[in-house]
């Protein structure tokens, strides 16, 4: 359905269309109770009929809108206007992720700030047991000043009871009851989605590393012409390595993607607060002076690597050495300290 400019929904005036999708249709709107402008996500007839999905909806937006995290994207009400259930939100200036890689790939000091900020938001969230689910660049807003806002944060989780025709451009879906479902976006689905079992903090993160891998080479890791195939090739096939003859894209960056990338949960980061604190110190090693913390990442990625958790030990072993070095230039004061998370 369409809304007009000028329709009410309670407290809140229609101004003009910003986006539809399959989670349904976005409004620029006034509240004219705060006279604030705002954005409200207008639900499909589906959820809006549906007492029991409508109800676990607005749970679900409650639980969210009470991180009020500064990289989460703030929800404000939750409401029923006769046949219309609507979200409000806050209303954001600026350009999804998928714009910004749209141009090419990003500079990698410029994506590992973007990576720390997305990294914070789901740590934040996780903490409270929410689940994103469905991360992907079209999921990630970035603001005009440089902020990431994460969207769709885990609303999508009890709308959907069907399985969608094409899961590359449908948003996330997931029955609340029955495995074996597949839910997520084919290209940034982990392993376990693709499988269709349960999704915790750990496939987030999995979807982060293929976020991440496409901030910095511009292309997706797993890219192939059908949703099967690309599927197939999340649960069997490694990602092309990374080009780190580029600057700033060091082996030490690389191996936390490809730590993020692992095929099973319990060999990527465990959490996505250690996550964004690797970011932070490969992020300190770009503005150390000299050339230390890189000539010892080359050395750890040259090393022989073993099967299973190659990467794990690389990521260590990497983050360890450059942390001593970090921790030995404070004390012997040179240069200036890494920025704190």
């Amino acid at each position: 359905m369409s809304l007009e400019a000028g329709t009410r929904l309670g407290q809140y005036e229609i101004l003009a269309p910003l986006g539809a999708g399959g989670m349904g249709e976005v409004y620029r709107a006034r509240d004219t109770r705060l006279d604030r402008e705002v954005a409200i996500k207008v639900l499909p007839r589906a959820v809006a009929g549906d007492s029991d999905a409508l109800a676990r909806f607005e749970r679900e937006a409650k639980a969210v809108a009470a991180l009020s995290h500064p990289n989460i994207l703030a929800i404000h009400d939750f409401g029923r206007h006769e046949q219309t259930a609507y979200a409000v939100m806050e209303l954001l200036d600026g350009t999804t992720l998928r714009d910004r890689i749209d141009q090419g790939a990003v500079p990698p000091r410029k994506a590992i700030e973007l990576g720390r900020q997305i990294a914070r938001g789901l740590g934040a969230a996780h903490e409270q047991g929410i689940v994103h689910r469905d991360l992907k660049p079209e999921n990630v807003f970035v603001t005009r000043d440089g902020r990431v806002k994460l969207l769709d944060f885990g609303l999508a989780r009890p709308l959907a009871r069907k399985q969608g025709a094409d899961a590359t451009q449908s948003p996330t879906r997931t029955s609340l009851t029955s495995p074996g479902t597949v839910m997520g976006t084919a290209g940034y689905m982990s392993p376990e989605q693709v499988r269709g079992e349960p999704a915790d903090a750990r496939s987030d993160i999995f979807s982060f590393g293929v976020v991440l891998y496409e901030l910095l080479s511009g292309q997706r890791p797993f890219r192939h012409e059908t949703q099967v195939e690309t599927m197939t090739a999340i649960l069997n096939e490694d990602p092309p390595a990374l080009d780190t003859s580029l600057e700033g894209l060091t082996p030490a960056l690389e191996s936390i993607v490809r730590r993020c990338l692992e095929k099973q949960p319990d060999e990527r980061f465990h959490n996505a607060t250690d996550l964004a604190f690797a970011l932070q110190t490969v992020s300190g090693t770009l503005t150390s002076s000299g050339a230390g913390p890189r000539r010892v990442a080359t050395a750890a990625a040259a090393a022989p690597r073993r099967s299973g958790g190659r990467w794990i030990a690389l990521a260590a072993a990497v983050l360890a050495v450059l942390a001593g070095f970090e921790a030995g230039r404070r004390l012997g004061g040179g240069g200036a300290p890494a920025t704190a998370a």
